[in-house]
């Protein structure tokens, strides 16, 4: 692509980017994320087949597992038990793939547009971050009215599912900043997936997303003591139960929001590395 050409399809960023706020630069982005989501509807109706597999499969595979002694499912079905897991599973898995949109800006060169003009860095992060918050609570809804319709039932009502929307939403933060930073210092597609699915996986099977850390190994309860998934996953599930104790859900949500605060400053700090390095 020829300078002349770059410079024509992305003459209309400049306007919006030479004026305005953080937010209005961060919305700015997000839409512009959005726009490019809502033109390939495919991929965004994808995003949601592997959750509603994992929901609806493994829901009938391991349905007996509830009757393991020592399996705490708060007297309801595995189904109910698995769906806040696949929700912030959803989030997780989906939001690793955040800095592939970085990468493809760098690649096209609009990323360089970008950082020359007077757009904030904070806006950079940030927008990308509100579209990944945006997509993680339209795939939690669907996945949610998907589990009821399978027979699922969430006796903690509307405050539970503010609260696993909220706790999908940090865990996409936490990721998607996670992914942007490899991005920013990687610059490869390939390198970023392999990097992303190193560390994805294992934040997965250490938690209680798909089974209860009581039935596992006594090390792989304490490892999810200090992973950020089983703190979403737990609010969750403690939210969207019958007598939710709010005292295990407060301070896990407070902790995710402390850390998608950190991971996102310390995103925010990898453009100043990649801005060095040109």
């Amino acid at each position: 692509m020829t300078s002349a050409s770059l410079a024509q399809r992305t003459s209309h960023l400049e306007g919006p980017i030479r004026q305005g706020s953080l937010a209005r630069h961060s919305a700015f982005l997000a839409v512009r994320s959005l726009k490019a989501l809502w033109r390939q509807p495919a991929f965004a109706v994808a995003t949601l087949v592997q959750p509603i597999i994992w929901l609806l499969l493994f829901g009938q595979l391991f349905r007996r597992v509830v009757e393991i002694p020592g399996f705490d499912a708060a007297g309801g079905s595995y189904l109910e038990f698995l769906t806040p897991g696949v929700v912030v599973m959803t989030a997780l898995f989906s939001s690793g793939w955040a800095g592939t949109v970085l990468i493809e800006d760098m690649n096209r060169g609009v990323m360089d547009r970008f950082l020359a003009s007077p757009v904030r860095r904070g806006a950079l992060m940030a927008g990308t971050l509100a579209y990944q918050a945006a997509t993680t609570i339209v795939q939690t809804v669907v996945v949610l009215v998907v589990a009821v319709l399978a027979g699922a039932r969430f006796p903690g009502g509307a405050a539970g599912i503010l609260v696993t929307l909220a706790a999908a939403c940090l865990i996409s933060v936490i990721m998607a900043s996670f992914s942007n930073a490899l991005a920013l210092l990687l610059r490869s597609q390939e390198a970023l997936i392999g990097v992303s699915q190193f560390v994805v996986l294992p934040l997965q099977f250490l938690s209680s997303a798909l089974l209860a850390t009581a039935l596992a190994a006594s090390w792989v309860a304490d490892v999810a003591r200090y992973n950020p998934v089983d703190w979403a996953v737990v609010a969750s599930r403690e939210a969207l139960s019958a007598g939710t104790d709010w005292g295990a859900v407060w301070p896990r949500l407070g902790l995710l929001a402390g850390l998608a605060l950190l991971m996102a400053w310390l995103g925010t700090r990898a453009f100043r590395t990649y801005q060095r390095s040109l």
